[in-house]
């Protein structure tokens, strides 16, 4: 009888906590967006207004919590590829994955982090990516059987072709936000093993200012010497 009466009382708790972890997680995905995994968990409570004892409880610490929040990310991705296999032209389903995939990296800083370093590594992370790994190897080999892809193409370099997308735009995005897709482009036209004209770039080139700006934005790395 007594685990009777205590049990309504516990429910709202339970709806509580899973509110809690679910705000958390909302705020991590848009924290991490925008300024990558070097936010930490304190960041990460007041962007969602909990204190950081209510983040602490759900995610033991930064790593927990990126596990938690990128594997749904990463899933995203492997639904991306999944959709492009389901192209029946195999340039198009080719070409359209990378564009997409492309899009996510260039607006998730975060989730482009998550595949670069190998400080987050755990064990569901690394499941997701495995899951990709067949999948993208089955969209180049395909590609490649129809004489629409360059023999020599690996597919470990598409996701390098992504991470340097990614790079280009987070360098170029204050001057030009969208000049990531002139490099796709350009690097979709080499992908190619023949063809009769090139693509047309969707987007200008820098101008000389843009470039400058750009450049201004680079982080320097610190002279080993100590020179300054």
């Amino acid at each position: 009888m007594a685990d009777a009466r205590e049990a309504p009382a516990d429910r709202p708790l339970r709806r509580d906590a899973e509110r809690n972890r679910q705000r958390i997680l909302r705020a991590a995905a848009e924290v991490f967006t925008t300024r990558g995994l070097q936010a930490s968990l304190d960041d990460v409570a007041h962007h969602a207004g909990v204190g950081v004892g209510t983040v602490y409880r759900r995610f033991p610490d930064k790593e927990s919590l990126a596990e938690a929040l990128f594997e749904e990310r990463i899933e995203e991705m492997v639904a991306l590829t999944e959709k492009a296999l389901a192209e029946p032209d195999s340039w198009t389903g080719l070409v359209s994955f990378l564009e997409a995939a492309c899009t996510k990296l260039t607006t998730d800083r975060g989730l482009q982090e998550i595949l670069m370093y190998a400080t987050y590594r755990g064990d569901r992370i690394d499941r997701a990516r495995s899951r990709m790994q067949p999948l993208v190897t089955a969209l180049v080999r395909r590609a490649q059987q129809d004489g629409e892809l360059r023999p020599d193409l690996r597919p470990t370099d598409m996701l390098f072709i992504e991470l340097m997308i990614s790079a280009a735009a987070r360098y170029a995005g204050p001057a030009k936000p969208e000049i990531w897709r002139r490099y796709l482009a350009l690097i979709t036209d080499a992908l190619r093993p023949k063809r009769d004209a090139t693509a047309p770039l969707p987007e200008p080139a820098l101008r000389p200012h843009e470039m400058a700006e750009v450049m201004r934005s680079i982080p320097q790395r610190p002279d080993p010497a100590g020179r300054s």
